[in-house]
């Protein structure tokens, strides 16, 4: 029999990254999640505080993404990394709400075509510090949804982990400002440009949803019937990105990454028809 698989979820307690992390147990393999704060906040993730039974079979390590040194470590003799993090939005919305920013200075940064991330990631010394270079140390998504992505492939690289899995996006929505998807779209790029040794998965889920999060019940609820509308009319409505694209359980996406990680044929893009065929054929294998 061969050895169990030991992989790295960075992002590992997060909404998506915890779902990657218990389907990763189910299967008997090692997993370590990285985040700055260790174990999740259960109530924050699932209906419940209370830690689920699989949970015990998680090291939940602390870790800054931006501070490879305190990440480096726990890549040696993995077999994957994955790259579950990033924003959504940045914190010059809170600032327009909270009032502490003119509604049109921040909306001009909010969708600005580009905005600092880092110093220059691939020209970084092994294990050398992200900088951030927006004012104040904001957090950016050329920063998060960029740099920390081909950071952390650099390092997976330099310990000869094989394979990496970045969490990407399949689209964007009109609320949300382009450069959430162009910046995953850069360190896609980057990644597979720059880094031939790993063998690189790039995840696009669309909204993905759980009952949960009530909050994403009706969303995605929304997401279902505009997809409907949108295949009678043609996919004229494309244009609105995610709006109109079906929605993923997180579920589905946790077994999708898992079941890639354990198949060498897959490499590359993985949409969300893709996504759906890696989670059933997944759940179809646990069966035998």
């Amino acid at each position: 029999m061969a050895a169990a698989k030991r992989i790295v979820v960075a992002g590992g307690s997060g909404y998506l990254g915890s779902r990657i992390c218990k389907s990763a147990v189910a299967r008997g393999w090692k997993v370590v999640s990285l985040s700055r704060h260790g174990e999740p906040a259960w109530e924050t993730i699932t209906s419940s505080s209370h830690a689920p039974r699989w949970a015990k079979s998680v090291e939940w390590a602390k870790a800054d993404i931006l501070k490879p040194a305190t990440y480096k470590p726990f890549l040696k003799e993995s077999s994957a990394v994955v790259h579950s993090m990033g924003i959504l939005l940045e914190a010059d919305y809170k600032g327009i709400v909270q009032g502490r920013e003119s509604l049109v200075s921040g909306l001009q940064k909010l969708f600005a075509p580009s905005r600092p991330g880092s110093q220059n990631p691939l020209g970084r010394q092994e294990g050398e510090e992200l900088i951030a270079k927006e004012a104040g140390g904001q957090l950016t998504y050329e920063l998060m949804n960029r740099d920390s992505a081909v950071a952390l492939a650099q390092e997976a690289s330099y310990e000869h982990v094989p394979t990496f899995v970045f969490i990407s996006a399949a689209g964007g929505a009109p609320v949300v400002p382009a450069r959430y998807v162009t910046s995953k779209r850069d360190a896609e790029a980057l990644i597979s440009s720059n880094l031939p040794d790993l063998r690189s998965i790039f995840i696009r889920p669309t909204f993905m949803y759980d009952s949960s999060r009530k909050l994403t019940l009706p969303l995605a609820l929304g997401g279902i019937v505009g997809s409907e509308v949108n295949t009678l009319l043609g996919g004229r409505l494309s244009f609105l990105g995610m709006m109109t694209a079906k929605p993923l359980n997180v579920n589905i996406v946790g077994e999708a990454v898992v079941e890639a990680i354990g198949d060498n044929e897959v490499q590359g893009v993985v949409g969300p028809k893709s996504i759906e065929s890696l989670a059933t054929k997944g759940w179809r294998r646990s069966m035998l």
